[in-house]
C-alpha cells in the first residue's frame, strides 16, 4: 500500500455481473454503517490493506512468480501514462507483490468480508470453511492469506478485468477521499451470498437500467461514478458481450478521473477529464481545484464536453461529446435508460 499519498486513501471495487438467462445483473450492496456515503448502494470493495502487499502471497502464487504480473495480461499503456494507482514501482515502497495484483486481491477481500462471494478456484472442502473463514477475515484482513494457505486456493486475479480508475473530488462525501481502481468480472450464474449486517445493510441483484431507474424515482441513491459507470454498462444488454468487451479492452488500460466540482446558478457540474474546462494541469494534489472558475451556461458550441450535471440528488445527466480514450464505451443517455421489456437480462 502506498503510505506517501497525501489526500487519498487507495481501494479497490468490483463490478460483478452474473448471468441471468442470457443476460446479465451487477450486483449493488446497501451500505449501512459504512463511514463513506452511508445509506448509498455501491459496488462492492474497499481499502487496501497491508496485507493485500504482503510477501505471504509470493508463497500462494509461487507457481506464477515466474511472470511480472503473476500471470496476468501485459496492459498496453504506456508507464508514463498509466494511473499512478497502477504504475507505482510497489518494491520501492518496500513490497514484491505488483500493484495490479494486490488491488485485485483486495477487490476479492473485500467483496468476500462484505457478501460471502467466492471468486476463487475450487477446492474440495471449501464450502464447509467458508463462513468460519469470512468471520476471521472480517476480524482481521491478512487472514485471507492464511483462508488461502490452509484451502489450497488462489484468489481468482485473472477473471478481474481493469475497467476504470475514479477519484474522490475535493470536498464531496466528507474529509476522507479515495483512489479507487475499478474492476469488473462477469460470472454465468449468480453465486450465494450473504451480506455482513455490518457496513451492508442488504443487497440486490439487478440489471444496469432497473437500477437507475429506481435511482431516478427515488427509491435509492447511487454516487455520480456508480450512475456513470452503470450508464456504460447499459451498452451491453447480454453477458458474453459485456464479458468480450471488458477482458478486450482491458489490456489498452485507463485514465484516471479525479472529478473536479464546479457550479453554476442552476446546477453543480461534475467536470472530468477531456471537458473545455477541465484544468489543465492535473488537480490530484491540489484543493484549489474546487474553485475552478463555473462553466458558461452556452453550450451550443462544439467545444470537447465530459461532464455530470447534477440538478439534484435524484437527478444526474451525462453530457459527452469526446471519444473515450483506451478502447472504453460512452454511457448511455440519460434519457435513453429505459426498461425494456423485450429485454434478455
Amino acid at each position: 500500500m502506498n503510505t506517501t499519498l497525501k489526500h487519498w486513501k487507495e481501494a479497490a471495487t468490483l463490478i460483478l455481473a452474473a448471468g441471468r438467462g442470457r443476460g446479465f445483473t451487477p450486483r449493488a450492496p446497501l451500505t449501512g454503517e459504512s463511514g463513506f456515503m452511508p445509506n448509498a448502494y455501491v459496488f462492492p470493495g474497499g481499502v487496501v490493506d497491508a496485507s493485500d502487499f504482503s510477501s505471504e502471497w509470493l508463497d500462494i502464487f509461487r507457481s506464477f512468480t515466474n511472470s511480472p504480473t503473476f500471470g496476468l495480461r501485459s496492459v498496453k499503456q504506456h508507464l508514463e501514462t498509466r494511473p499512478p494507482i497502477f504504475a507505482t514501482d510497489r518494491l520501492k515502497l518496500g513490497s514484491p507483490i505488483p500493484g495490479e495484483v494486490a488491488l485485485r486481491i483486495c477487490a476479492l477481500r473485500e467483496t468476500f468480508e462484505e457478501s460471502g462471494e467466492k471468486n476463487v478456484k475450487k477446492h474440495k472442502g471449501l464450502c464447509s470453511e467458508l463462513t468460519k473463514w469470512r468471520a476471521l477475515v472480517n476480524q482481521n484482513p491478512s487472514n485471507f492469506i492464511r483462508m488461502c494457505r490452509e484451502l489450497q486456493v488462489l484468489p481468482n486475479i485473472w477473471a478481474l478485468h481493469e475497467w476504470g480508475n475514479w477519484l474522490t473530488p475535493a470536498s464531496r462525501y466528507g474529509t476522507t477521499r479515495f483512489d479507487t481502481a475499478f474492476f469488473i468480472c462477469c460470472l454465468q450464474e449468480i453465486p450465494h451470498t450473504l451480506q455482513d449486517d455490518k457496513e451492508i445493510e442488504r443487497f440486490q441483484w439487478s440489471t444496469p437500467s432497473e437500477i437507475l431507474q429506481s435511482y431516478q424515482a427515488q427509491k435509492l441513491w447511487i454516487a455520480p461514478p456508480q450512475f456513470y459507470e452503470l450508464s456504460r454498462l447499459c451498452r451491453f444488454p447480454l453477458l458474453n458481450d459485456l464479458h468480450n468487451f471488458a477482458s478486450q479492452r482491458a489490456t489498452a488500460g485507463c485514465e484516471q478521473w479525479m472529478p473536479v466540482v464546479v457550479s453554476n446558478d442552476e446546477h453543480l457540474i461534475s467536470l472530468l477529464p477531456g471537458d473545455k474546462l477541465y484544468p489543465v494541469d492535473s488537480p490530484r494534489d491540489s484543493e484549489a481545484a474546487k474553485n475552478t472558475v463555473p462553466p458558461s451556461k452556452d453550450h451550443q458550441d462544439a467545444s470537447p464536453l465530459h461532464r455530470i450535471v447534477i440538478s439534484d440528488r435524484y437527478t444526474l445527466r451525462v453530457q459527452i461529446t469526446i471519444t473515450p480514450k483506451y478502447n472504453h464505451v460512452l454511457p448511455v443517455a440519460h434519457s435513453a435508460v429505459s426498461h425494456d421489456s423485450k429485454s434478455q437480462l
